[in-house]
């Protein structure tokens, strides 16, 4: 039987990792120098969870959550998203006694039953952050700097910042009443998820990709703002304008989560197409007492790892690739294999990567394997060489090779490589 990866997902090795690893650690040091701490949760919570957080009668419960009974008969679910695990972790490990203002990031994969394409995968990955707190558009404004600051960091330009605001539980009843009037009027022409939504959850009809011409010329939601919700909006925009922050304000905008409140955006990059949205996110101020835990106000954001990867390469941007395999040591017998390990050894404490060979191959072989796994040096020992007191090093793009004296070899090795 040939095994094969399991549909909607992917191995990740060769160069493909060196984009991972730019995206994951610009981010860490992004979230970093901002003061905000790591959190690292379980990828399978009690099903419950999302159903409360997330939403029932949201797409993800209602279709693409990966749900099953452990042996206890207990339902579990691998998280589709990153935010409802962090604010169960706040509440279950009472970090709430650290007081407020608290901040953190994650990285990790994320689970979700969907079609798989371009950017769109059932195991996923995501990386993110929880501001825990503040009620102020302060803290919403440094969310979407943050975000900012991220995706310039990697050197991303073609993207666009979609803003919106979709109220509190006060003023949202009139808005979703307005809905109910705009949309009664279509409700024959519409797909079935949106008559079924109509009912059960009126704000995601604006969501729907079938029917989104009708969500282009329905109610506003700014339109129906309570006066602290309209101020709260008006300063964040304020606040962004002031730092020339480019944004879109986007009536249609709700995001997938029912837990949003007030702020919501996305970010949107134009060489991705149809799935083109790269990172997003909003306040969620009723999320911890929907949870069991007190009124407290917070606000987060999500990327996808993926699409953002997809965006670098759509922009062409140069990552940093480090050559794990650059001095790859050949030795031939045992005296020679012995000090080549000893040098590999003096190597490695210069910061250098350096592989020694292992499978008793010919010179040959080991010079063959080098060049096929992208060394640029080669170091040979023989007996000769050891006899002699030297080792030879070559470089296996030019093959020009030097002799050196073996005392002196670590030293020359990392000041030759230095100078690459």
């Amino acid at each position: 039987m040939k095994y094969r990866r399991i549909k909607g997902t992917n191995d990740i090795f060769g160069e493909e990792i060196w984009y991972w690893r730019y995206v994951e650690e610009t981010f860490r040091n992004v979230c970093e120098s901002a003061g905000i701490e790591e959190i690292r949760t379980p990828i399978f919570e009690q099903t419950e969870l999302f159903v409360r957080s997330v939403g029932e009668e949201s797409d993800i419960v209602q279709k693409e959550m990966y749900t099953f009974q452990d042996k206890a008969g207990r339902s579990i679910t691998l998280r589709p998203e990153g935010t409802a695990p962090v604010v169960r972790a706040f509440l279950e490990n009472s970090l709430v006694d650290r007081g407020f203002q608290q901040r953190y990031y994650y990285v990790g994969p994320m689970f979700r039953y969907e079609k798989p394409q371009s950017g769109r995968l059932r195991q996923f990955h995501q990386v993110g952050f929880e501001i825990i707190g503040p009620e102020s558009p302060k803290a919403d404004f440094e969310m979407i700097i943050l975000v900012d600051t991220f995706l310039r960091r990697l050197g991303l330009t073609k993207y666009k910042i979609h803003l919106n605001s979709i109220g509190c539980p006060v003023c949202r009843k009139n808005y979703r009443e307005a809905l109910k009037e705009y949309y009664g009027q279509v409700l024959d022409n519409l797909c079935d998820d949106c008559k079924r939504r109509y009912e059960t959850n009126i704000l995601r009809l604006l969501d729907c990709k079938v029917d989104h011409e009708y969500a282009l010329n329905a109610p506003k939601s700014v339109d129906y703002l309570c006066d602290s919700c309209r101020a709260h909006y008006k300063k964040l925009k304020e606040y962004l304008n002031t730092f020339e922050i480019e944004y879109v304000e986007d009536h249609t905008l709700v995001r997938g989560l029912d837990y949003y409140t007030r702020t919501v955006f996305e970010v949107r990059h134009e060489g991705l197409g149809a799935q083109n949205a790269i990172a997003g996110g909003g306040r969620y101020d009723g999320l911890f007492a929907e949870l069991g835990g007190s009124s407290v106000p917070a606000l987060g954001f999500a990327g996808g790892i993926e699409r953002i990867i997809l965006a670098l390469k759509a922009e062409g941007i140069e990552i940093p690739m480090k050559n794990v395999h650059l001095v790859y040591i050949a030795t031939l017998g045992e005296k020679a294999f012995m000090d080549g390990v000893q040098l590999a050894g003096e190597l490695r404490k210069k910061g250098l990567s350096v592989d020694v060979d292992i499978m008793d191959r010919k010179l040959s072989g080991q010079l063959k394997h080098a060049s096929r796994m992208g060394s640029r040096y080669a170091v040979i020992i023989g007996d000769e060489e050891l006899e002699k007191g030297i080792v030879i090093l070559r470089d296996l793009e030019t093959g020009d090779q030097v002799e050196i004296d073996r005392d002196f070899a670590a030293d020359y090795i990392a000041e030759r490589v230095s100078k690459d």
